[in-house]
This record gives structure tokens, sequence and C-alpha cells, in this order.
């Protein structure tokens, strides 16, 4: 339970006890005892600001994190690297995408903004990123079959591309939903602790 709530904890960056159970489907009650637990280790800290409150790794929290990660990889470092290795440069074909969703190019302003009004060039950002979701199930299935906390990346990426593409465009690269993008860069972040790397 520790292992997955500070991992939780981790992946989020900030969050009430709520939402950090519900990324790993963890008992509410379980999930609210053992980030107290960890509070008191010196582990988690909990603050609000601006009209909101959660919880936050500690330095000490995070090589915590980071000691469970590398035990819980043991013989599985190969595997999971491996398909690190694949996952790169579909992390930078998204990132072109994010891009090309928020910048929309004219002939006096190569950094103009996408006002969303050129359907063909929306489309097209879409058809980038469904080509993306295609090659993200086999790599998140073989990573949940190696680690089970990774499911559910291929399932919330579709998903958020399913909004995008039926017309809610901030499905696309918003950080207040679960967006394409907030799904890619938390799904980065886990694969970086757990291989304990840096961006």
């Amino acid at each position: 339970m520790t292992h997955l709530v500070l991992h939780a904890v981790r992946l989020l960056g900030f969050a009430d006890t709520t939402a950090v159970a519900r990324r790993f489907d963890l008992p509410q009650e379980e999930v609210d005892t053992t980030l107290q637990d960890a509070e008191a280790r010196g582990w988690t800290t909990y603050s609000s600001f601006a009209g909101t409150a959660g919880w936050s790794l500690t330095e000490a929290g995070r090589t915590e994190n980071e000691r469970l990660l590398k035990t819980e990889l043991a013989d599985n470092a190969d595997t999971v690297r491996k398909l690190y290795d694949e996952f790169l440069p579909l992390n930078a074909l998204l990132q072109q995408a994010c891009t090309d969703w928020q910048l929309r190019p004219t002939p006096t302003d190569p950094l103009a903004a996408n006002d969303h009004t050129d359907p063909s060039w929306d489309a097209g950002v879409l058809h980038e990123l469904e080509v993306i979701n295609g090659a993200l199930k086999p790599i998140a299935e073989r990573l949940t079959t190696t680690l089970p906390r990774f499911r559910g990346y291929d399932t919330r990426f579709a998903h958020a591309l399913q909004r995008a593409a039926a017309g809610d465009t901030e499905w696309v690269d918003r950080s207040d939903v679960d967006s394409c993008h907030r799904v890619w860069f938390e799904l980065h972040e886990d694969l970086l602790a757990t291989l304990n790397l840096r961006r």
C-alpha cells in the first residue's frame, strides 16, 4: 500500500486523498491512514493554497519512493528499459502534435496560436494522435504485463483522444482534464521514476 500511495502522489504532483486513492483504485480510508503515516515519517506533506489542498512528496518521500521502485523493478529492468526505448520516438511525435495543436503558423507569424478554425489542420493533428494511440497500445500492454500498476494509460489516452475527436479541444492538451498530453506526461514520469532517470 505504501509503495502505491507514495507513487500516486509522485505522479499526481499535488493531490487530495480522493485523487490519490483513485489513481490506483485503492480504498480511501486506507489511503488516508497511509498518507498520515507517511507524513509522520517525513515522506509527505499536506498543504493548502488558493482554495485547494492536497498532498505532495518531500525529498525524503521521493527517496523512499525511488527505493521502493528499485525493489519492485528487480528482475524486470531490462524489459522496462526496452519498452522505454520504444516509447521515446512516440514521445517526440506527441510533443510535436501538441505543438501543432497549440500553434498554426501563418505566412506572417510562425508562432501564431491555433484558433481551431481550420478543420483540416486540426484533423491532421488528430490523425497523428491516432497513430500514436495505436502504437502506444502494445507498449502499454507489455508494461502492464511486466508491472501491473502501469494498467490504464492506453485506455485513458484513447478516451481523451475520443473526446478531442468529438470536438472537445481541451482534451488534447489541457492540464485540468485527463487530456492526451496529461496522460502522456504522467506515463513519461512513471517510466522515468521506475528507471530512476531524469528528464
